[in-house]
């Protein structure tokens, strides 16, 4: 199989291009290295690309391997054939394959089989031949034995219609058209399977054509019949069916016709459809998983990028009821100030309320807080209330809402423990939400990224493709970042390209014993050798390392041509120090940049990101992204109206619409139809996790806690 041929037309690239990336995959290059370090050789094609075909690349290699596999079967069998082999190298599918497998595949014991032991596979072949004037009750005559157990004619030829039906049922060229038309015009039906209300009602009595089933539709039908509160079948175009495979077996004009017919209508009833709604049901729930895992990696990537608030001192507080709230304050870089405890989510409480007003304002004046991060948990609406209400008393503070608060610390690894070891697990909460302000990004590593919350249904999907697809949604976004590996937790430094857990924690250990002085230092690191080094050292920052160079993106093995750069357009190493070279990329087009690459021995697009890195050293992408809104007052639901405007962050986008935090502790509903004043196939197209809004009322259920928004105004 040409996989580079196959791979360059499915992605409209040139055959070098993925011959390229083929090689670089092969030789343990890790993709984020791949896709900011090795432009050259693949076109400067992105992660997302170069994710993809990876992906693709295995499963054809799958693909070849499992052809190879057959095809050794069948030689074993003595049964492959010059056209099957054809049939099998033109496969371009695993069911394709299996398909034509199927008839030669070990079986178990069925009524075909025990009508072969019989020895009537002779006369299923004679009625398949269909010959005109034949008499199928007199040839059947020829095999009624009573120690084979068929007694009579009949008997003879119910064995035969039976061989002659699975015969069909494995025919892959029907299966394929079969399957096809189900996908087409099959009708997805569910019943209640049980007689008492639930969230599942309105697929109490539901159906819907295959084609149009949305995939977070096919994710709640799996559930409810996985819960027991639904029946769910498949309805088949039957004539449609049996009109098809009878155009493929039955040749009419013969009275071994009738026979054949028999054994399609058979065929189809017994074996062919329960075996394809099997495969249209697998098929509709790989499409929703797909689709899913899509939209999670998307929710996760924006979520992961927010803008961190630096340069504030923060006051984190966990929300808890009984035990009060947790409180912690942390300076602009993390370091824990001081923690404490207040009390004032409980009624009855006025003077705990007066003495934690008391404690949190001291905490704000002695330490300079301008920011307090208030988690998403229990009594958090009570929290939020009492801290808006001391807000006119601490003048330039102002408090965020930091969802899934407790999901940072009852899944945090050994990691956090170790470093407050004398914290219990509610002190490190505090803390954890405040960091998680300053910067989303390092805490959110420490968390399950099923845990955070920004998907549809992931407990019901294929774990595995789900932590694949998300472990490279945080490696892209760690990668993109950089780290700061003199400040990284061993969770950070494990998704940086080549490090993973067990290198972070040796540099983490490294680290403390001896500190990290520059990115040379790293190859002193146990188990850190040169191949792991070339991966990882670009997306590493030493920021007080003598070498001004390691404090950016540039990677080591460029380091030559960035001095020669600088130096021939009359800039030295220190001027990169000293808050980079604003305007090093003036002189770069005055001087020529193909002239630069050549003289540098550098390719084009290796100059450019030296250029840029040297321009603005560190850079951090998330700076261009819109920041978190900062709040001073605080709603509540009873005091929404509809046609109301408010403002809000998207947290999280899913098939049929999004979120949105509006201040009121509830999130709001945009569904898909009030998006946009446009047809929009997915709510994706339109906002994203972490986009501010604008948004307006439509109505509020304060029993179901159900609000309703829109983001065009006047549609309701």
């Amino acid at each position: 199989m040409d996989f580079i041929a196959i791979l360059a037309k499915e992605f409209s690239l040139r055959k070098e291009q993925v011959q390229a990336v083929i090689e670089l995959l092969d030789a343990g290059n890790t993709i984020p290295f791949i896709a900011r370090y090795r432009k050259e050789a693949t076109g400067s094609l992105d992660d997302q690309v170069l994710r993809e075909m990876a992906e693709r690349l295995e499963y054809l290699r799958n693909l070849d391997k499992r052809r190879q596999e057959i095809e050794k079967s069948l030689t074993e069998q003595n049964a492959l054939t010059e056209e099957l082999q054809e049939k099998l190298s033109k496969a371009q599918t695993l069911a394709e394959l299996e398909d034509l497998y199927r008839p030669f595949r070990p079986k178990r014991r069925t009524r075909a089989t025990i009508a072969k032991e019989r020895g009537l596979e002779p006369l299923a072949l004679w009625l398949l031949l269909q010959l005109p004037g034949c008499d199928p009750a007199q040839e059947a005559a020829k095999y009624v034995d009573a120690e084979k157990e068929v007694p009579d004619a009949e008997s003879a030829l119910a064995g035969a219609r039976d061989i002659l039906a699975e015969s069909i049922s494995d025919d892959a060229a029907l299966r394929k058209a079969l399957r096809s038309l189900l996908l087409r015009q099959g009708i997805i039906e569910t019943k209640a399977a049980k007689d008492e209300d639930s969230v599942y009602s309105m697929y109490y009595d539901y159906s819907e054509p295959v084609p149009k089933m949305a995939a977070h539709r096919v994710l709640a039908v799996n559930r409810g019949e996985r819960e027991e509160f639904l029946k769910v079948s498949l309805k088949a175009p039957d004539e449609t069916a049996l009109r098809e495979i009878n155009l493929a077996f039955v040749r009419p004009g013969s009275k071994a016709a009738d026979q054949v017919a028999l054994a399609c209508a058979d065929a189809w009833e017994r074996l062919l459809f329960p075996s394809l709604e099997r495969e249209i049901r697998s098929v509709l729930t790989d499409r929703a998983n797909e689709g899913a895992i899509r939209v999670f990696s998307q929710n996760l990537h924006q979520l992961l990028m927010q803008p961190p608030i630096k340069g504030k001192v923060t006051l984190g507080v966990d929300p808890g009821f009984r035990t009060g709230c947790k409180l912690a304050v942390v300076d602009e870089n993390g370091k824990v100030l001081e923690t404490g405890v207040g009390h004032f989510t409980l009624p009855g409480q006025e003077m705990a309320k007066a003495q934690s007003a008391k404690l949190i304002k001291r905490m704000v004046k002695q330490h300079g807080v301008t920011a307090i991060a208030i988690g998403n948990g229990t009594a958090s609406r009570e929290s939020e209330q009492f801290i808006a209400s001391l807000l006119p008393d601490m003048p330039g503070v102002a408090y965020v809402i930091v969802s899934e608060a407790g999901a940072s610390v009852y899944s945090a690894s050994k990691q956090a423990a170790a470093e407050f070891p004398d914290f219990d697990v509610t002190q490190r909460s505090a803390v954890s939400i405040a960091r998680r302000m300053q910067d989303p990004l390092a805490e959110l590593v420490k968390i399950d990224p099923k845990a955070i919350g920004v998907g549809q249904y992931q407990h019901d999907l294929k774990q595995n493709e789900l932590t694949a697809a998300l472990d490279g949604v945080v490696e892209q976004c760690v990668n993109a970042v950089g780290v700061e590996i003199s400040t990284a937790s061993a969770e950070l430094l494990s998704h940086v390209a080549g490090i993973g857990p067990a290198l972070a924690k040796n540099i983490v250990a490294y680290r403390e014993e001896n500190g990290i002085s520059s990115r040379a230092t790293l190859k002193k690191v146990s188990k850190l050798g040169p191949k792991a080094f070339e991966q990882c050292a670009g997306f590493l920052r030493v920021m007080d390392s003598k070498n001004p160079l390691d404090a950016t993106a540039v990677h080591p093995e460029s380091y030559d041509a960035a001095k020669a750069l600088l130096s021939k357009l009359g800039y030295e190493l220190k001027d990169v120090k000293n808050g980079g070279v604003p305007g090093i990329a003036s002189k770069a087009r005055e001087y020529g940049f193909e002239k630069l690459a050549k003289e540098l021995d550098i390719g084009l697009p290796t100059l450019n990101d030296i250029v840029n890195e040297l321009q603005k050293p560190g850079r951090d992408p998330r700076d261009e992204l819109p920041k978190p809104v900062l709040r001073t007052d605080v709603l509540d639901v009873k005091d929404l109206q509809p046609g109301m405007e408010l403002t809000g962050t998207v947290r999280n986008v899913i098939d049929f619409g999004a979120f949105v935090d509006i201040g009121v502790h509830q999130d709001g509903l945009v569904h898909i139809s009030r998006m946009a004043d446009r047809f929009i196939k997915h709510p994706s197209e339109v906002v994203k996790v972490g986009d501010v809004v604008k948004v307006w009322v439509v109505s509020v259920d304060e029993k179901k806690k159900r609000i309703a928004l829109t983001m065009v105004k006047g549609r309701e």
